[in-house]
């Protein structure tokens, strides 16, 4: 199939993996000579101030030729990843009752000094006439 004067890959195998905003798709495809590749696609949805919206995609092509170094490296960094931080996730975003540094005030130690005055003292007051 032709498109714009440029051959339509086709995919061969395909996965999708849906991710809040994003979506991954991981494909393969085939060259023309036949032999095998992989493309991971990042696909993000953007929401435009009228409502409307629009993706940004990123693309990554891989070949046969690095699938070895490719995985050893994503395998030794994703471990990295979890050996010092767990694997549980730790964003604002993602969890609820993420607290920010600044709203932690002990529960279970009594020695703590924070005070509910000392924390609503790096707030500004602001008065909704003045704006």
């Amino acid at each position: 199939m032709e498109t714009n004067g440029m051959m339509e890959k086709e995919e061969i195998y395909s996965k999708v993996l849906r991710a809040g905003r994003r979506t991954y798709f991981f494909d393969v495809r085939a060259t023309k000579a036949g032999d095998y590749y992989l493309t991971i696609t990042e696909s993000k949805k953007f929401t435009n101030d009228d409502g409307s919206f629009h993706y940004k995609k990123h693309k990554i092509y891989l070949y046969k030729e690095d699938f070895s170094e490719f995985n050893s490296i994503l395998a030794e960094m994703t471990d990295y990843i979890i050996a010092e931080k767990g694997d549980e996730v730790i964003s604002e975003r993602h969890q609820k009752d993420f607290k920010k540094e600044y709203d932690t005030t002990s529960t279970t130690d009594n020695t703590s000094t924070e005070t509910t005055d000392s924390v609503e003292s790096r707030f500004t007051d602001v008065d909704f006439d003045d704006i």
